[in-house]
This record gives structure tokens, sequence and C-alpha cells, in this order.
């Protein structure tokens, strides 16, 4: 009877789950719960993006083709079409240079300089974010327009279509370079200048190297904006064929003259700019960041 009993309790004990050593941190209860919580997490994300991004791009993919990739080819390689975007892509380039030298001096001039109305200039630089752009239209129009009262005319030029997209995409690039400024150690720029350096050699070996990723983020940024802008340059580019017409303004000629597969398929062709160079921009910022990490 002993020799049962025995021949239990030592086959309970087998059966049981091993002790937890000492010392082991208990299983975390918050692994199993989590795990729903991020699948429904990223299934809403997904189901807005669907929404709101993919499903919408693939209807426009979709109205392209209703005449086949001959016809959308077709379509894109027009003469009207190529001329509007070697302007759109020529103006575009023109414009994220200039504003990558300009918006880098003036992020350098709000960080290191303090004088007065800098909260409001601070504001003037976030304006074309929260303006409508029309509305940017119609103020440079009266301001370089027939009646300019400063006799300056860049209506129907692409020197206004230059400086309206300049208005609109000068944040990009100085919002990409503050912060960068402003978490920059001085301790370095005063080192490299009680050795000897020069102001102009400080910045183009110190600090330059550090504000490039940040620079370079900021312009690429401000081309795609500028690939796709339609209201700022609406007035003062005079939609010109062919001189100073856009893609978005050939777009809507297309629409208007009931040509909508036309103006899909040039659709189509510009937001393959547009996210060519964000992806480019997105690829190029993880492996400086990863080169990074393995430096520091």
């Amino acid at each position: 009877m002993t020799t049962a009993i025995q021949h239990r309790e030592d086959l309970t004990v087998s059966s049981s789950p091993p002790a937890r050593p000492a010392g082991a941190d208990p299983a975390p209860p918050g692994r199993r719960l989590r795990a729903p919580g991020r699948a429904l997490g990223v299934g809403v994300v997904g189901l807005w993006l669907s929404v709101i991004v993919l499903l919408p791009l693939a209807a426009l993919t979709v109205a392209s083709l209703e005449q086949g990739l001959a016809g959308s080819w077709e379509a894109v390689t027009s003469p009207a079409a190529l001329a509007a975007l070697r302007t759109t892509l020529l103006v575009s380039a023109v414009v994220a240079l200039v504003n990558s030298v300009m918006g880098t001096l003036i992020a350098w001039v709000l960080v290191r300089d303090h004088f007065p109305g800098q909260p409001i200039i601070n504001a003037l630089i976030d304006l074309p974010f929260a303006l409508p752009t029309i509305v940017a239209s119609i103020v440079l129009l009266s301001l370089y327009g027939p009646n300019s009262p400063i006799g300056v005319q860049l209506n129907a030029t692409r020197w206004g279509l230059i400086v309206a997209l300049a208005f609109v995409t000068l944040p990009f690039v100085v919002r990409s370079v503050q912060p960068v400024l402003i978490e920059l150690e001085r301790e370095v720029e005063e080192a490299a200048a009680s050795l000897g350096a020069s102001a102009s050699t400080t910045f183009r070996r110190v600090v330059l190297p550090t504000l490039a990723p940040a620079i370079i983020s900021g312009t690429g940024l401000a081309f795609a904006r500028a690939v796709g802008e339609y209201g700022s340059v609406v007035l003062i580019g005079g939609n010109l064929p062919r001189e100073t017409q856009v893609v978005s303004q050939y777009i809507q000629q297309q629409i208007e003259i009931d040509r909508p597969v036309n103006a899909a398929a040039v659709s189509v062709a510009l937001l393959s700019v547009s996210f060519l160079t964000l992806f480019v921009l997105r690829l190029w910022g993880s492996r400086s960041q990863r080169r990074q990490e393995r430096t520091s």
C-alpha cells in the first residue's frame, strides 16, 4: 500500500511543471496582452492608410490604364505633357537648391542670434503651412503682377513660379535644419577655433558635415512639395503652355477638355516622381543613421 502511494506521488511530481530557478524573473503577463493590442493597432493603421491613400492611388492607376499601357504612355509622352514635366522639374529643382541655402542661413540666424521680433520671424516661417496657397498666389500677383507697386513684374514668367514655390517650400528646409543646429555642441567649434581654424574652415569641416543630412532631407521634401504644387502658381504663373504651365495645371486642363485618362496618366507620373524622391530620402536617411550608429 505504501509503495502504491509513493508511486502516485512520484507521478504527480514528475507531471508538474519544473520549478522556476530562484531569482529568475517571472514571465511578463503583459507580453500575451500586448500582442492583440499590437495586431489591432497595425490593423487600424493599415485600414486607415488603405482608405485614405492606397485605394485612391489604386483607383487613379486603374483609371490611367483604361486605354492600356500604350495609351497611358502616349498621354505621358505627348509634347505638351513633356513640356509641363520639364518646366515643373526644372523650376522645382531650382527652388529646392535656393531653399537649401537660404533655409540653412535662416535657421542659423534663428538659432545662433537673438534679436527683437524673433518670435514673429519664427511664426512667419510656419505661415506657408497654414496659409491657403491660393492666397499666396493672390498676394504675389498683387506684388509682382502687371500693377506691381514696386515696379517688378514676374507674372507669367518662370521667375514668378520660382518665387511662388520658394514661398511655400521654405519651411521644410528651415524646420529640418533648426533642431540639428540647436543640438549641435558649440564646444567642437570652439576647439577648432582654438586650434587656429578660420570661421569658414570650421563651418566647412565641423558644422556642415553634421548639418548635411538635415539639409538634404529638407531640400528633398521641398522638391517633392514643389513638384505637386498648384495653388500658389495658379495665378502668378500664367499657365502658358510649354513656358510656365506646370504639371498640376496641365492635369486640370486635360480634365476641362474631357480627357480624364490623360489627366490620370500624367497624375500617376507625377506621383511616381514624388514617391521616388521620398523613398530615396528615406533610404538614404536610414543608411546614414546606421552609419552614425556604427561610428559612435
